[in-house]
């Protein structure tokens, strides 16, 4: 358990690091944090005690305590500690990211880079705790697949400080908008209506969409869905739009896909478009517990193209996702912006541009035309 005083230092170093308080700034009067954090003068003393002697604060005689000028300190590390990029993603070590981070960490590490990775669990907290540790440790740059990324972002400040320190980010899979960064992403929507449209065309009218709706690609993704239905003069039903965030991805899917399948079967639906491979997979057992079969009773679309859509026995057809190519783009793109930035030459003049990969349907084994 944290102590009171450990609990104060750390929310006045976050300020520091999110740009609430500037070098030379003067920060909050002691009584003001004592009334702000319910503690005595003593905590509060020995709070800001340790971030003067730790460098993080000044105090001068009669007039306060002041945010102090880290730059010059960090100037001085950077030369200590050149040639690190941190690579920030929702996971790590399961689905399509251990592909992706693969693909970066390759590239880096041939250019004599160390590369430091750090998982969030789409958590915003985390992601604030790693952007903290990033802002003290001196990285060349950083490479981040946002949290949460559909929803507003209680972090936008530490992002707006690496600005500040001039340490270059890109984004991957999606991107915070409001703060337009270079990113490398999959044409989600596209691929949404690549779904959709297959399964259209097969003669499929009551098609099911299971969407994220917590990042910003399930968005996109059920945007497509809805533009395939328009583009084909279908009419949407409403309760066919099955929506969950990452606490619900476990169990919400699941437990919708049991109630439509309990209609009569003139109104089931006959097939499903998923948010992702991991999502189809799940709904597999659904359909499996129903005595149901794929794709003789209820087609099924997964999305990204993970090494999920071939460990079933129903072999997945799904929208391909460039996994490894991503990441290798990624750790290009952040070299290159990290070369602007020290004035290093780079190979190409050319001004570095976010990226979009196109996606592609490939077609497997999960669906085909309805019965009826």
């Amino acid at each position: 358990m944290q102590t009171k005083y450990s609990i104060v230092k750390q929310a006045i170093k976050s300020k520091i690091l999110d740009g609430s308080f500037q070098p030379h700034q003067k920060i909050s009067s002691e009584s003001e944090l004592m009334k702000q954090f319910g503690v005595s003068r003593h905590t509060v003393r020995l709070a800001i005690g340790e971030l003067v002697n730790q460098g993080w604060l000044y105090r001068e005689q009669g007039a306060g305590t002041f945010c102090a000028d880290r730059s010059k300190e960090e100037d001085a590390k950077l030369v200590k500690n050149q040639k690190n990029i941190a690579i920030i993603t929702t996971y790590i070590s399961d689905y399509i990211f251990p592909s992706i981070i693969r693909g970066a960490e390759s590239y880096l590490s041939q250019q004599g880079y160390h590369v430091s990775l750090f998982s969030t669990n789409n958590d915003h907290d985390n992601e604030r705790r790693f952007l903290e540790k990033i802002l003290t440790q001196h990285f060349d740059g950083v490479i981040v697949e946002p949290t949460r990324s559909a929803i507003s972002n209680p972090n936008i400040n530490y992002y707006l400080n690496l600005e500040r320190q001039n340490i270059p980010y890109i984004m991957i899979n999606s991107f915070y908008d409001e703060l337009e960064p270079l990113s490398i992403t999959l044409n989600d929507e596209q691929g949404g209506l690549l779904q959709t449209e297959h399964l259209i065309e097969l003669g499929h009218t009551n098609i099911v969409g299971f969407f994220k709706n917590d990042d910003g690609q399930g968005s996109k993704r059920m945007k497509g869905y809805l533009k395939a239905h328009r583009k084909n003069g279908l009419s949407i039903n409403p309760n066919n739009i099955i929506l969950y965030n990452t606490e619900g991805k476990y169990t919400h899917p699941q437990n919708e896909l049991q109630k439509l399948l309990s209609l009569p079967e003139k109104e089931r639906p006959t097939a499903l478009v998923c948010y992702n491979d991991e999502c189809a997979i799940a709904l597999l057992d659904v359909i499996r517990e129903k005595g149901l079969s794929v794709p003789e009773d209820l087609s099924i679309v997964g999305f990204d193209n993970s090494f999920l859509s071939e460990v079933s026995e129903v072999k997945l057809t799904t929208i391909k996702h460039p996994q490894s190519k991503l990441g290798e783009v990624a750790a290009k793109m952040i070299l290159d912006l990290v070369k602007d930035q020290s004035g290093t030459q780079k190979k190409s003049k050319e001004p570095v541009e976010s990226v979009v990969f196109e996606p592609t349907l490939v077609e497997r084994s999960s669906t085909a035309k309805p019965k009826h």
